[in-house]
């Protein structure tokens, strides 16, 4: 498994089940926020997958949150592909992507902080994201009792 070659690439509508799978194991473990199968399909080109051989094991996506600040959303990798450097890969195909859009803010809410830091990001306050707050956090049921760290990367423009 360690010489596995990985290739991340943007998800398409055929993506779609597998995505939702794969989330909604994270969401079950209260680590993920659920997405419909219909939600997946209206945001799947803000999705990118990790493929291994032809099996997607991993995902990620880009939402924009304001101008020139983007946010990391459900980033996952299937039981037995994790420890592999898959997330760091998926990481770096959204942050290209935040780059291309000339976007220089990257920002997580998260449970796996250490990972972030590995790849450049440094955790911050929540309270300084208040286009994630007043767009997603309302409606949160943890919204008053939110144990997710903020992470945050600058990207040189």
């Amino acid at each position: 498994m360690q010489t596995a070659q990985v290739l991340c690439r943007t998800a398409t509508s055929d993506d779609v089940e597998t995505l939702f799978q794969l989330i909604k194991g994270y969401a079950e473990k209260g680590v993920m926020l659920p997405r419909t199968r219909e939600v997946l399909a209206d945001l799947i080109d803000t999705f990118v997958v990790a493929e291994v051989g032809d099996e997607v094991v991993g995902c990620g996506s880009l939402t924009k949150l304001g101008d020139n600040l983007v946010e990391i959303r459900s980033l996952g990798i299937t039981d037995g592909y994790k420890s592999l450097g898959i997330g760091s890969k998926l990481v770096d195909a959204l942050l290209a992507q935040a780059k291309e859009q000339g976007i220089t803010k990257v920002m997580a809410l998260t449970y796996a902080d250490k990972f972030f830091e590995r790849n450049g990001f440094t955790v911050v306050e929540k309270e300084i994201f208040p286009e994630k707050v007043w767009r997603d956090c309302v409606n949160c049921p943890k919204q008053f009792a939110c144990d997710e760290i903020a992470v945050l990367k600058v990207l040189e423009s």
